[in-house]
């Protein structure tokens, strides 16, 4: 069972598939969360959330304060999933779920950036390859895509090497919970 946090929609269970995603534990979501406030962009931030599965985190994020949340993720179970939640929560004026590939659509935000992530998540399947991350994280570094104090929080296996970091992006800190590696980074 996966259930929100806190903020709005605090102690609600979500849906989660039944295949296909690794739902990120109640307790390391607490502490990304506590981490983001700390940074000061929860409130009134515009959320991207890739590879949502559930849509987990970016409900949180909802939850707690956040103006605008988009939800990715390309597994139509997951997509209905995360749609589903969005309507239960009646969360639908704050989240929005689109099916897309992780990779196509953060090309599509550097191609023609609209308004600027204060927060974006990445939360990829442990085996996504390195490059392919890479990828994700060159198309979110380019100009327009991020707020100036935007956060991406990038969630991998501790087996994992710490992703490569695109000019334009910088670490801030890691932060290990059992085989989560969680790296926070900022505009550089």
């Amino acid at each position: 069972m996966t259930r929100i946090v806190a903020g709005t929609v605090g102690g609600r269970t979500l849906r989660v598939p039944s295949r296909g995603t690794r739902p990120t534990s109640e307790r390391t979501r607490e502490a990304i969360f506590s981490r983001l406030t700390h940074y000061g962009v929860l409130d009134g931030a515009r959320v991207l959330d890739l590879y949502a599965g559930s849509g987990a985190l970016g409900i949180e994020a909802a939850s707690r304060g956040a103006a605008a949340v988009t939800l990715v993720d390309s597994g139509r179970q997951a997509v209905e999933v995360a749609r589903h939640n969005v309507r239960d929560l009646r969360l639908g004026s704050v989240v929005t779920v689109t099916a897309d590939d992780a990779g196509r659509y953060a090309a599509r935000c550097a191609a023609a950036p609209g308004t600027p992530f204060d927060l974006v998540f990445l939360d990829p399947p442990y085996d996504l390859t390195e490059p392919a991350l890479a990828g994700v994280l060159a198309s979110l570094a380019a100009p327009g895509v991020l707020a100036p104090d935007a956060v991406v929080v990038v969630e991998r296996s501790t087996r994992s090497p710490e992703p490569g970091w695109p000019p334009g992006l910088g670490l801030l800190a890691r932060k290990d919970y059992g085989e989560t590696a969680v790296y926070y980074a900022d505009p550089a």
